[in-house]
């Protein structure tokens, strides 16, 4: 087991299936144009035996398959199969939901029990503006189908002055109805946002800015959480839950254990860090060659972790997974 100072390990592990996206949303693609898939992306195999060899190397307990947008990439299916056969806790996934109903039965089948669906309002046009792609009323379909099959739905949303702060509360009291647990994600400092401060300073919102506004509405209290989780989590009494990821509110840089592995061979340690460690080239070694040189990569990615808060990268989000 990789262990560093403070105590962290990798025990969260997620895997970009594809940088290929079929929305363009304003905080992740300045320009509007649809992320596509990278030529050197590995195959489903690779990106398997990627996972194998980490669970051995690190200890790696949970896997979330992410995007760009997984649902769209031709290899779904056999990644799923694969990565079922490992024994991990759990194997969730991440989605923008705009295909969800259609690839519904591959994802049971799969044993996928829990998803987080991207949702920044309730509102179609505005929904149209931010996402610049889709259809509001798939994806609120494909949500109610699986939660009817069976899956916990988490509802991600970027709550961003001048484009969606009016639906925090509209799409709370939504999730709270559904039985789906919303969780708001602090504008993060990454890809364009990284480098335009003063756009990010107009967006950002805040966790005493959320709070105070659902405390309008709701009365809620602090929930217990693991050490490792990133959301701050509020219990509304008979209602349900809903969850902070304040990364510049709050940081929980002290006690992540995230490790990321791209759709082209990289390991990324932190998002708020430049540095990425290359593995696609061990992953067609046999065991004895491959995790002896992957955990020597594995003790850099792990000293790639901030150790205080999260300050930002250039990189783009959605090429490393959410």
């Amino acid at each position: 087991m990789i262990v560093d100072r403070q105590g962290r390990r990798f025990r969260n592990l997620r895997v970009s299936l594809t940088a290929a996206c079929n929305y363009a949303c304003t905080y992740c693609v300045p320009d509007g144009k649809r992320l596509v898939a990278a030529h050197d992306e590995l195959s489903a195999d690779a990106l398997a035996q990627g996972v194998a060899y980490l669970v051995e190397a690190a200890g790696i307990e949970r896997l979330r398959i992410t995007g760009g947008e997984p649902l769209v990439s031709p290899r779904l299916p056999a990644f799923l199969e694969a990565v079922a056969r490992l024994g991990l806790e759990e194997i969730s996934l991440t989605t923008n939901g705009q295909l969800l109903a259609r690839k519904l039965t591959l994802l049971r089948d799969a044993g996928i029990r829990r998803l987080n669906v991207s949702l920044d309002t309730l509102d179609p046009q505005a929904f149209r503006r931010i996402a610049r792609g889709g259809d509001l009323a798939c994806v609120l379909q494909g949500m109610a189908q699986a939660s009817a099959a069976g899956m916990a739905i988490k509802v991600n949303m970027v709550p961003m002055r001048g484009q969606n702060l009016d639906q925090v509360l509209p799409l709370l009291d939504y999730c709270l109805e559904h039985g789906y647990e919303l969780r708001f994600i602090e504008l993060m400092r990454m890809g364009h946002l990284a480098r335009d401060g003063k756009a990010f300073l107009e967006q950002f919102v805040g966790l005493d800015t959320l709070l105070a506004l659902i405390g309008e509405r709701h009365a809620f209290e602090q929930a217990p959480r693991p050490l490792d989780a990133t959301a701050l989590r509020y219990h509304i009494p008979g209602k349900g839950h809903f969850g902070v990821i304040a990364n510049e509110s709050v940081p929980f840089c002290r006690a992540c254990s995230r490790l990321r592995l791209s759709s082209t061979g990289w390991l990324h340690g932190c998002l708020s860090s430049g540095s990425r460690h290359f593995v696609g080239d061990l992953l067609d070694k046999p065991r004895h060659q491959a995790l002896p040189a992957l955990q020597r990569l594995l003790v850099k990615a792990l000293a790639d972790k901030q150790d205080v808060a999260f300050s930002g990268d250039v990189m783009v989000m959605k090429v490393i997974g959410g």
